[in-house]
């Protein structure tokens, strides 16, 4: 006799028993088993995620349409599996289970609970196991319609056995919600959503809605975008400050400074009792849920000392290269996990390969996410580095950057040009490093990538950029090392490079006198980078137009070199250039000449035809019969060295295309149009492809492209083009940069060949003007164009 189900009453007397049993009541549905979490305030509905989710229902072919929500913590989870319990509820879904499915017992004891609740044949109470599995073979088999979520699956693994299994009718769905990433999730014909942080306009809705609806408008100001932001969008952490907001009635401009600071915690930013949607834990705990679990697993003792160096990083994303450097892996060893825990197999040194299974692990556990390829392959939340930071002892904390700043140095390519987009990565990265490292950075070598990034700014043409990185970089050096430390030297000259690159020429001077002087002090007048120093100083001079200053420097240079390295030597040998140069520019032509002539022979002597400084003294020799009006002789020249060149390293290499826009010039000068055009043309297009649209070498390929144009008769092309180039130097560099006032001034020409004399004329007299300022009266440029300004007036 079945008794499942009936409520049983015991009489009788003596030997006699009687048991009267009443049926169990009928189940009304629809049913719900499980707390399902209330949707928080201003809860957004997420639309790009739960179109994903609806798509994969959609085109699921698995009878039981099965959904897994990943993500890491705080992102939103399990308010979005809430949104789908409720929806469900609302629509009349005859049973929604909803289950924490941190472990597989409460799994088991829900499901159980379940059973007994609908009354499910075979659950008897008695053993919790037998009735949950009997509560699957329902679900399996029933015609209700059915929701299951379980939440928060922690391993994946120990749920194998109590996933809901297929269904012939087609009504029921789970949805699953986990941090975790691994295979098994996607078995089974179950659907992987990724879920990730808010959207820009969703945080941007939640704070809106959050601080409206509870009357505290007032504090939504110019700062409500940059808060979303800085909390990286992350729905938990919002949730939070909106609270703290709200309870300190502070404004979004006021706490986005103190979030900023970096004096500030979490713990006091986003508190406990900030937790008014009820997540139940602290944001640093939320985020850091599973760490402790992944450091138990293999790479065992890895996870912690790999998720801190991760968290010295850029969150928007560091290459996975990094994670196969020296400096990473013996890191990775010296910060192992030791004593009992540490199991067979998982001791010794750390290999590359084991440190990419600690960034895997980290992966699986949703602490970091790790892509296939890309400069930024590795990412991490900045709320999770900071949290990671926080809960590492601040002692702890510049040995990991200095580690990083090692690796990042190590995988720099050795020319920017090699990898544009992944050397404004590494940039990046060693910004974000900075304040981790601080001080420490410069206690030993890995200042080293300091100097590397920001001689990456100069590579790429961010010469603004670059004057603050240097002054940054100079004065911290100063401060730390003293004014008299060849590093602290190295920061300034490179600052110095920085202004003169941006045409701020007497700043440069003023830095360069200050080192040659410091120099020559505390090394002497004949040391090299005394010498060095000085033909530095030279060099601005020259850019400055003051040549007479210039030639007595860089004589005096070229004689010290001569007498201690040799007439031979290298440096002797750019010195002379540097001087013909300088003979160049006072009009001393047939000086110049004689001096690149025989530095070419030498260069070519010693280091072979084909060698990189011998075919750069080519092109500078080549350049000046262009400018005293070999060009013959100048056209056979470059065309033998672009050759050389193109097949000694690439066509694409930039000094390449440098070879190639010289000789554009000389065809252009010897009337050869079509051809410069052709050149020009090829030129500018590798130019932009390699370097972008706003490098300050893309813009004089274009600026050499007008000059054809121009000379080809194709006025309006060359204005076109001319204007463009005009306007974004001065954007880009300045107005008074000695390459602007040469883009104005070819302008002024195009318009004056267009008869726009007036618009001519007007415009090289700023040129004019602008030249005076910023080189001197005599300074080959500003004679020229005040010559041209001459005949056009009076013509």
């Amino acid at each position: 006799m079945d008794l499942r189900g009936a409520q049983g009453v015991q009489t009788g007397a003596g030997s006699h028993q009687y048991n009267y049993f009443s049926p169990a009541p009928a189940v009304s549905w629809p049913v719900r088993v499980g707390a399902v979490p209330t949707l928080a305030s201003a809860f957004q509905p997420r639309t790009a995620v739960r179109k994903a989710v609806d798509a994969a229902r959609a085109s699921h072919t698995t009878v039981v349409l099965t959904q897994v929500l990943t993500g890491g913590g705080g992102v939103g989870k399990s308010q979005l599996a809430s949104f789908y319990a409720t929806q469900a509820l609302t629509d009349g879904t005859d049973l929604v289970i909803w289950t924490n499915a941190t472990d597989a017992e409460q799994v088991i004891g829900l499901y159980a609970r379940a059973a007994r609740r609908i009354h499910v044949p075979g659950a008897a109470g008695q053993d919790a196991e037998t009735d949950a599995q009997a509560f699957l073979d329902w679900l399996a088999t029933t015609s209700h319609s059915w929701l299951v979520v379980l939440d928060d699956v922690t391993d994946p693994q120990a749920l194998a056995r109590w996933w809901p299994n297929p269904s012939p009718t087609g009504n029921g769905h789970v949805l699953a919600t986990t941090r975790r990433r691994d295979a098994i999730l996607s078995g089974g014909g179950r659907a992987v959503i990724e879920v990730d942080t808010y959207s820009p306009q969703e945080a941007l809705s939640y704070l809106h809605s959050r601080l409206t609806d509870a009357g505290a408008a007032h504090l939504l100001d110019v700062g409500t975008t940059a808060v979303a932001e800085e909390l990286g969008r992350l729905p938990l952490a919002l949730s939070h400050a909106g609270a703290y907001m709200i309870n300190e009635d502070v404004s979004c401009s006021d706490y986005l400074q103190r979030l900023t600071d970096h004096q500030s915690r979490l713990q006091d930013l986003l508190p406990p009792d900030a937790d008014s949607e009820g997540y139940g834990r602290h944001v640093t705990a939320a985020l850091l849920l599973t760490l402790d679990a992944a450091q138990q697993c293999r790479p065992v003792g890895l996870a912690l000392p790999a998720l801190r160096l991760a968290a010295c990083l850029d969150p928007a994303g560091h290459p996975k290269v990094l994670w196969t450097t020296t400096a990473i892996t013996d890191y990775l060893t010296a910060h192992r996990l030791t004593g009992n825990e540490q199991r067979d197999g998982d001791q010794g040194e750390v290999s590359a390969d084991q440190a990419q299974a600690a960034l895997r692990l980290l992966h699986r556990y949703a602490l970091v996410t790790c892509e296939t390829a890309g400069p930024r392959a590795v990412r991490i939340h900045a709320l999770t580095a900071r949290a990671t930071r926080e809960t590492t002892l601040a002692s702890e904390i510049p040995t990991a950057a200095c580690s990083v700043a090692d690796a990042l140095h190590t995988i720099w390519p050795q020319e920017d040009h090699n990898d544009l987009e992944l050397c404004a990565v590494l940039r990046a990265n060693t910004e974000s490093l900075i304040p981790h490292g601080g001080d420490h950075l410069w206690h030993s070598q890995q200042f080293q990538v300091l100097y590397r990034s920001g001689q990456s700014l100069l590579d790429t043409g961010l010469y603004t950029t670059a004057i603050a990185y240097w002054q940054r970089l100079a004065a911290d050096a100063e401060r730390l090392l003293g004014h008299e430390h060849p590093d602290m030297l190295i920061s300034r000259e490179h600052l110095a490079t920085s202004y003169g690159k941006l045409g701020r020429f007497h700043e440069a001077i003023a830095v360069e006198e200050r080192v040659a002087c410091e120099r020559e002090r505390i090394l002497g007048p004949e040391h090299p980078e005394t010498l060095r120093a000085w033909s530095n100083l030279g060099t601005s001079y020259f850019q400055a137009g003051r040549t007479d200053e210039a030639i007595t420097i860089d004589q005096r240079v070229t004689h010290e070199r001569e007498r201690i390295l040799g007439p031979a030597h290298p440096e002797t040998l750019r010195a002379w250039l540097n001087l013909a140069a300088c003979y160049w520019e006072g009009g001393r032509t047939d000086e110049a000449i004689t001096i690149e002539e025989r530095v070419t022979r030498e260069r070519e002597r010693i280091l072979g035809p084909e060698h990189p400084s011998t075919l750069a003294a080519w092109h500078n020799l080549a350049s000046s019969y262009r400018h005293s009006g070999r060009t013959d002789e100048a056209i056979t020249i470059s065309e033998r060295i672009t050759t050389e060149f193109e097949r000694a390293f690439s066509p694409q290499h930039p000094d390449a295309l440098t070879l190639w826009q010289s000789l554009a010039a000389s065809y252009r000068q010897a009337d050869r149009t079509d051809e410069a055009i052709t050149i020009d043309q090829r030129v500018t297009r590798e130019r932009e492809r390699i370097l972008g649209p706003a490098h300050p070498d893309t813009l004089f390929a274009w600026q050499s492209l007008a000059a054809s144009y121009r000379h080809a008769g194709r006025i309006d092309e060359a204005i076109a083009i001319g204007e463009r180039v005009a306007n974004d130097s001065e954007r880009i560099l300045s107005s008074e940069h000695p390459d602007t006032l040469k883009a104005w001034h070819d302008l002024a020409r195009s318009y004056w060949r267009a008869r726009r004399a007036s618009e001519a004329i007007t415009l090289l007299q700023q040129v004019v003007t602008g030249r005076q300022r910023l080189l001197t009266p005599q300074h080959r440029d500003t004679a020229a164009a005040e010559e041209e300004l001459r005949r056009w007036s009076s013509g």
